[in-house]
């Protein structure tokens, strides 16, 4: 049986664009074959399940009865990447959880790749995040993201700072999500799919759609280099899976 693969998407600010990371690995993994699902905790409401519905659960990740649907399943036969969408405010805590279950030490011991995808927002106090989450980092993959999609500025941070804060983390990695169209980004949050339908012209249940043959294409184009910075960090080695050489939402 594939070790299982856990990736926790997440920042303690909010507003950064957590979910919208969240959704583009999901499409990622689909398009590399790779079987995933999702835990959405943005409890009761949820925000990941309404684009990928199919493979999202909505959970309350500071009860123990929903920690437990997450990781007593880890090893059944179902699928090999488990994608967590931290609500804003929760990165530390649910690390902390994690740690306190045994995780963490499952995953420097090598039961589990475990990897995080810490969403970084443009100020000061995101330096201090990272600060805080270098404390659970060990055994894992640490990705450090700029997403753009929010059309954030980040303001040039003293190097020197940055690099006293980024070095707290051994082979910690640096990612950037480019800025995506805002009407484009507005069209699909209106259509409520995935990245990939929309490109392709789909609505959820894969009927034909009408969408904007522009917007498609600025979609398209954005989501073609969020995937090479995926394709960069080897994001599929981490579930030891070869892309496939045709991959689906590629035209």
């Amino acid at each position: 049986m594939a070790k299982p693969v856990v990736i926790v998407v997440g920042a303690d600010k909010g507003g950064v664009g957590k979910t919208t990371v969240s959704r583009t690995l999901l499409d990622y993994f689909s398009a590399n074959n790779v079987p995933t699902r999702a835990f959405d905790t943005e409890f009761p409401r949820g925000t990941l399940k309404r684009f990928h519905p199919d493979v999202t659960e909505i959970v309350d990740m500071t009860t123990t009865s929903d920690q437990m649907k997450i990781f007593d399943t880890l090893n059944s036969a179902g699928p090999s990447v488990t994608v967590i969408d931290v609500r804003a405010g929760l990165l530390s805590p649910s690390l902390a959880s994690l740690r306190d279950i045994g995780f963490l030490d499952a995953a420097k011991s090598g039961q589990i790749t475990f990897a995080v995808f810490h969403i970084l927002g443009p100020s000061i106090a995101s330096l201090d995040e990272i600060a805080e989450t270098a404390n659970f980092m060990q055994g894992a993959k640490y990705f450090l993201v700029k997403n753009f999609i929010n059309n954030t500025s980040f303001f040039e941070w003293d190097q020197a700072t940055y690099n006293s804060y980024f070095h707290r983390i051994k082979d910690a990695t640096e990612l950037t999500i480019p800025k995506l169209n805002e009407m484009a980004y507005e069209q699909v949050e209106v259509a409520s799919v995935p990245f990939l339908k929309f490109v392709a012209n789909k609505t959820m249940n894969d009927d034909a759609a009408n969408y904007s043959f522009v917007l498609r294409g600025y979609v398209r184009h954005w989501l073609a280099n969020v995937w090479s910075e995926f394709d960069r960090i080897k994001l599929t080695d981490l579930v030891g899976s070869s892309k496939a050489s045709a991959r689906g939402g590629e035209k």
